[in-house]
């Protein structure tokens, strides 16, 4: 079996690569490690999922996955993604399982787990997991029988208790502001304005009819003309477009200009300090963050420290220095105080907030980041690891960061899942990002070709 983990939980097409005995076997797996600390009650799951029509079928095997094991499942429906992380730590759940594959299209899903608490796996649980779904493929587990075997619940009411969760972080009311909310036709289609509305603002809701297959097909927060053409059209303040599962967060001003994850990470740090609750005076922000981000945090006399791509290792960060906030230039912001993963619709009330407690324009509180030209190519490899590490590419790399000095930076990643390296420059103008970039890339073909 290969690495069944990604970044961010199990993903592949449904009912080709994410197949229902693959999602019912990770689901008996988890059960078994992440509940294997008390094994004198059944252990608690709770389960959602986004719009996707796969859901349902994904859903029912993960169900049966985790019954029997002997878990006690309660079903909370379509909500997003930290909604589900909300719920599983205010039931003192052992899991949770979010089945959605994120901003991906339709014909993909995926399996998001929590831990107790509602956290993220890290690494070595993922393992551990995995090395359990290989060894019932020889050696099954002795499964409950009789009163042994699970139980399934139904929670009716897990998006009024996760909007009043939403509603009660915000620090001031948004009385005056309109927005419009692009819900993705996923998980935040209900939610999201319901919690913008409870907190004052007038909303204008697009893309928020979900028919099973319509998520993320040209709109959300990977597909903003629509919504940009919307907020002009309703002469709105501002737009917030969402993904599939509202983990991610990404706005636009007034006139219809992208504000994405690295600037709004800037204006919360800064309203964050204002108030007191930016701890350490530190942001957290992955090594695709803009260059302009960081200039702009050490103007503000704010800290930046950087961690791996992918929100858990953000989250990680914060756990384990005791910060305050952080998150990724594709909009996944996380607010430790309020929730204990990327919450795009808690990220879009602060936001909000945030205009209407200085009655300053998004446009104006975004200009706190000029964002550097940033060049990302692709390079299909034979060997991730060469590409990346021959003498030949690193010398490059150096030979290149000597160029650019102060006034840009180079990225050399190899991918987690595909033969690819990615190599990404910033730089004061687009054409040197760019000449950089092609320059480093043909090194990297070089050294090991497709």
């Amino acid at each position: 079996m290969g690495r069944l983990f990604g970044t961010d939980g199990v993903r592949g097409r449904a009912n080709a690569d994410l197949t229902p005995e693959l999602a019912l076997a990770v689901a008996v797996a988890a059960a078994h490690t992440l509940a294997e600390s008390d094994r004198s009650r059944a252990p608690l799951a709770v389960v959602g999922r986004d719009t996707r029509a796969s859901g349902e079928m994904l859903e029912a095997a993960v169900v049966a996955g985790l019954t029997s094991a002997g878990a006690t499942v309660v079903r909370v429906g379509v909500l997003p993604t930290p909604a589900v992380a909300f719920l599983t730590a205010e039931a003192k759940a052992d899991l949770g399982v979010m089945l959605s594959a994120s901003h991906n299209p339709m014909p993909d899903n995926g399996i998001k787990l929590f831990a107790a608490g509602g956290h993220k796996l890290p690494d070595e649980i993922e393992l551990r997991i995995e090395a359990a779904i290989e060894a019932n493929a020889t050696t099954a587990w002795e499964r409950p029988v009789g009163a042994g075997v699970g139980r399934v619940h139904d929670l009716l009411d897990g998006a009024d208790h996760y909007v009043q969760h939403l509603v009660g972080t915000v620090p001031h009311r948004l009385d005056g502001i309109k927005v419009v909310v692009d819900c993705a036709n996923g998980a935040a289609a209900e939610v999201a304005p319901a919690a913008y509305r409870e907190a004052g603002a007038e909303v204008v809701a697009i893309h928020a009819e979900p028919d099973g297959l319509n998520i993320n097909d040209g709109c959300g927060s990977n597909h903003i003309a629509a919504l940009r053409q919307a907020v002009v059209e309703h002469g709105a303040h501002l737009g917030i477009a969402h993904d599939g599962d509202a983990d991610r967060c990404v706005a636009v001003t007034a006139d219809g200009d992208e504000v994405d994850g690295d600037q709004v990470m800037a204006i919360l740090a800064l309203a964050m300090r204002e108030a007191g609750t930016l701890a350490g005076d530190t942001l957290v922000a992955t090594v695709m963050s803009n260059l302009g981000l960081r200039q702009a945090m050490s103007a503000e006399g704010i800290r930046l420290v950087e961690t791996k791509v992918g929100d858990r290792y953000v989250l990680e960060e914060l756990r384990a220095s005791g910060l305050a906030l952080g998150g990724e230039q594709s909009g996944h912001i996380v607010m430790p105080a309020y929730a204990t993963t990327g919450d795009g619709v808690l990220t879009g009330l602060h936001l909000m907030a945030r205009m209407a407690a200085t009655g300053r324009t998004l446009a104006d509180l975004a200009a706190v980041v000029t964002k550097l030209p940033q060049v990302l190519i692709n390079v299909p490899v034979g060997d991730r690891t060469i590409g990346a590490s021959a003498p030949a590419v690193r010398a490059e790399v150096e030979r290149a960061e000597a160029e650019l000095g102060e006034s840009g930076r180079v990225l050399l990643r190899p991918s987690g899942t595909e033969p690819l390296v990615r190599v990404m420059v910033e730089a004061a103008t687009e054409a040197t990002a760019r000449e950089v970039a092609e320059r480093i890339a043909t090194h990297v073909r070089t050294a090991s070709p497709a």
